[in-house]
């Protein structure tokens, strides 16, 4: 009973420690250290690799370890890309939770997931924990948990505690994502950019601001890759579409450390002289974020609800409370009391600041 007391206290305080996140405007890469102290010894761990996303399609756009080398990353992005596996991000998310291990999605029978089998047993790992860390309708991202194979599987209540942690995650996460303050740099070249890749995912030629980019998006942790993580994930999804197989559409979107957005645009080329005339290799176009892209991005980094954030967008468009209240098919009064909402989440006073906060970041 005592030991149960000790790991139930130990649990709570864990949770309230990252409810407090939440509020604290923390840098994704403090939030992931902050959280590495705070589930290390309830979720019992003996590495961890930390992921942000591409909120909108929950892409993986960046990876954070402090345990591992990254030397077999390559190989990992590989395995995500195109394996159809066991306890998928995507696959969690799906299901409809936020946490899942490799023991329980396999059923006792950690063999039958491929990842387990190339990456995770090679690597001196067991079981594997994965949690999405979703908020706001988005996924702001992931962390892969491994622990050493004699502290056995991950039992039901940590994937219980991993569940309710992402949570609390995903609502720190969102909220290091609101608009940068101060205006914007005049001097930043926000024209695009040209990565052209090998099937490796190796550089062959930029053009534009491409290399000032790559600096822009680099991973917090160096990896295999010879490019940031972002980029190689456009460019491999673009070359699994080419292939005719499932792949996201949209682009990958990348936030820089300056809290600029990008969007990535991959597509696979063709080349003479090759089996099937695919040349493996592809070509990234990095973009700019335009207001389209960014404002749902920012609405949701505030926390607002999706009806706020329906009442926020008619504003930012020019629309007053009356073409509001008509367009969403509410009272006018209606309309205030969500005003009054998106103006305490956002700081602001008033639909002009409301429209340079989040369009100009202000």
């Amino acid at each position: 009973m005592g030991l149960r007391n000790a790991r139930a206290a130990a649990e709570s305080t864990a949770i309230e420690g990252l409810r407090e996140l939440a509020g604290a405007a923390l840098p994704t890469d403090r939030i992931f250290r902050a959280a590495d102290e705070l589930l290390r010894p309830v979720l019992e761990f003996d590495a961890v690799c930390w992921h942000t996303a591409d909120p909108a399609t929950g892409l993986v756009n960046s990876v954070q370890s402090e345990d591992l080398s990254l030397a077999a990353y390559d190989h990992a992005v590989q395995l995500e890309v195109w394996t159809d596996d066991l306890a998928t991000f995507p696959k969690i998310r799906r299901a409809g939770r936020r946490a899942e291990t490799i023991s329980h999605a396999s059923q006792g029978c950690p063999g039958r997931s491929v990842r387990y089998r190339e990456q995770i047993r090679p690597a001196g790992f067991g079981d594997e924990l994965r949690a999405c860390f979703d908020a706001a309708g988005g996924m702001w991202g992931c962390a892969a948990f491994m622990r050493a194979p004699d502290r056995g599987p991950y039992a039901a209540r940590q994937r219980r505690l991993a569940d309710l942690a992402a949570r609390h995650l995903g609502n720190a996460l969102r909220a290091s994502h609101v608009p940068p303050s101060g205006p914007v740099d005049e001097d930043d070249d926000r024209s695009p950019a040209v990565i052209v890749l090998d099937r490796a995912n190796r550089l062959l030629a930029l053009s534009g601001p491409a290399e000032d980019l790559l600096a822009r998006f680099a991973d917090p942790t160096p990896t295999a890759l010879a490019v940031p993580t972002a980029v190689a994930m456009a460019a491999e999804h673009a070359r699994r579409a080419a292939d005719g197989l499932p792949a996201p559409q949209l682009p990958v979107r990348v936030q820089t450390r300056d809290g600029r957005w990008y969007v990535l645009h991959g597509s696979a080329l063709r080349g003479p002289g090759v089996a099937g005339g695919d040349s493996g290799q592809a070509t990234v176009v990095a973009s700019p974020a335009t207001p389209a892209e960014t404002v749902p991005l920012y609405l949701a980094a505030y926390g607002l609800t999706a009806r706020e954030q329906e009442v926020a967008l008619l504003l930012v468009r020019g629309c007053d409370t009356r073409e509001v209240a008509r367009t969403l098919a509410m009272a006018p009064y209606t309309v205030q009391d969500h005003l009054k909402s998106v103006f305490a989440k956002t700081g602001v006073a008033s639909r002009r600041e409301l429209v340079a906060r989040i369009m100009l970041g202000s």
